[in-house]
């Protein structure tokens, strides 16, 4: 039997509060998950460039060179060059820095002006990397967008967590990993039509990320605060006005009073830091933040996001053929996040973590076979045009099982676990373990694809085994249970009850009805 738990709807917390789900609210949250956005675009564009010849030659001759060379190609060792990872990579970590002092901003000053600055960074970086005239400029330009995707990343997750009622939580707070894969796909097709150019498609790519980056400013200006933020920095009245506003009912007394005593309980904690790694009841917040990070990367997804391009035409694709195949990966990231949208709210998260995962263990093996098959540990071989069909079906299921599991439940984990007195640590945390690894992906997978060749689908397929084996034993399920009372379900479950106090569960009745499953 797993170690998860499951807590009823029906039972006393999120059930009980008065009002329901606004149009108010959807539109708010909507606008908000456009943050996601900048990250998927950026995600999308950077493979497509780096497969681009024309930008190769500018900046990076020595890959081009290789590319056309065929005694020293291999198969799998076509795009091997540090420092053409170093522009994809360098983006997250920045990310990764600035994530802590997005931080401090998002619980000083509100989740809105951490918005604001991350649009506004992502914007003057897009401008640097479609002027770029030498690689410096190029890398600033990737440091600059780095410094929006973390400051975005940090608060938009938390944002819709807040606004969002309980028992639609899931399926709103998906909308930011639904912006992240439409601005994946919007970025493949915009690459494959800039291809076309004659001259500086690579430009035109790189510079429209600006266009996410204006709409994440002009959401910020717009989008009202959250009553959680509100309350933190004292406007006690605003915050029951828009408390009653999103809920679309004038009598949301429980809910601000739930509200209230997290606020009261994270005045009380001078440093969020110290206590999220000091203090025993925040151990499953603390590990939870900081493991679905990182297996959310282990899965190898960004393999495809960012090199998909790259890695088709390693395999052998022709040009036009790896951007088509990745254009169809993007469709396919699309439409299976719809799947979880619908999903997670109502059969739960951890139905989606575990057949999620099943599925992309599956997709691995099956993925680094067939390229065994054809290409050994030589690399030498070519792919017939049934078995390059096979392989793009293979990763097609594999994109959608992390799709409606692994990538959107990745950010909404971690931010409707956290009580508010340390939900800012947390999230940064989450994002910062997440650029952290995604930094090293994008650094080092050329690289270890030339060297482990196939078997580095084995490797990434049997991570996915062991964060599954994870999931099913420690996490509970979270589905319709009120952000603030997520106390409830730590204490209930098996494993994780030992480090809870019984003063750490705020609102809601102890005898709500659970169940393992």
């Amino acid at each position: 039997m797993a170690g998860g738990a499951f807590v009823s709807e029906g039972g006393s917390g999120g059930g009980s509060y008065e009002g329901g789900v606004t149009g108010f609210v959807i539109i708010t949250c909507v606008v908000a998950a456009m943050g996601g956005l900048l990250f998927g675009y950026d995600l999308g564009i950077s493979g497509g460039v780096t497969s681009m010849e024309e930008f190769l030659s500018k900046f990076f001759p020595e890959v081009d060179r290789q590319m056309h060379n065929a005694k020293r190609e291999t198969a799998y060792c076509k795009f091997d060059n540090q420092l053409l990872q170093l522009f994809t990579s360098s983006l997250y970590l920045a990310a990764l820095v600035s994530s802590f002092a997005a931080s401090a901003v998002t619980r000083k000053y509100g989740r809105k002006i951490s918005m604001f600055i991350g649009g506004l960074a992502f914007l003057i970086g897009a401008l640097f990397n479609a002027f770029a005239t030498n690689v410096a400029m190029l890398i600033i330009g990737r440091l600059l967008l780095g410094v929006g995707v973390g400051f975005a990343n940090q608060s938009t997750p938390v944002y819709l967590s807040e606004m969002a009622p309980a028992k639609i939580r899931g399926a709103l707070n998906i909308g930011f990993q639904m912006a992240i894969t439409i601005g994946i796909l919007i970025a493949n097709l915009i690459n494959y039509g800039t291809s076309k150019m004659a001259r500086n498609g690579w430009r035109v790519s790189l510079g429209l990320a600006a266009v996410p980056a204006v709409i994440m400013v002009i959401g910020s200006f717009v989008l009202p605060d959250t009553p959680n933020s509100m309350l933190e920095r004292g406007k006690y009245e605003q915050a029951r006005e828009m408390l009653q506003k999103i809920r679309g009912a004038d009598n949301v007394d429980e809910e601000f009073q739930d509200l209230c005593d997290a606020c009261e309980a994270a005045k009380k904690v001078e440093n969020p830091w110290k206590n999220i790694f000091q203090q025993a009841k925040y151990r499953p917040a603390l590990v939870f933040c900081s493991a679905i990070p990182f297996f959310q990367q282990i899965t190898g997804i960004n393999v495809i996001m960012f090199y998909a391009p790259v890695l088709f035409k390693t395999l052998g694709f022709a040009d036009d053929a790896s951007l088509i195949s990745a254009v169809i990966t993007g469709v396919v990231n699309v439409v299976s996040t719809l799947v979880s949208i619908y999903a997670v709210d109502r059969y739960g998260r951890r139905i989606l973590f575990l057949e999620g995962g099943i599925q992309m263990i599956v997709c691995q093996i099956v993925v680094g076979t067939l390229i065994g098959m054809k290409f050994g540990t030589t690399g030498s071989g070519t792919l017939t045009p049934a078995t390059a069909d096979w392989i793009l079906a293979f990763i097609c299921l594999y994109v959608a099982g992390f799709a409606w599991s692994w990538g959107p439940l990745g950010w909404l984990v971690p931010s409707e676990i956290c009580p508010l007195e340390i939900r800012p640590a947390g999230q940064a945390i989450n994002v910062s373990v997440n650029m952290f690894f995604t930094f090293i992906i994008g650094q080092f997978f050329l690289t270890l694809l030339c060297h482990m060749k196939f078997g580095l689908f084995y490797f990434f397929g049997g991570m996915v085994a062991i964060m599954t084996v994870f999931i099913y034993f420690l996490l509970p399920e979270t589905k319709g249970v009120p952000i603030e009372e997520m106390g409830r379900v730590w204490k209930q479950h098996p494993f994780w009850k030992r480090y809870i106090p019984d003063d750490a569960v705020i609102g809601g009745s102890e005898e709500t009805y659970v169940k393992e499953v």
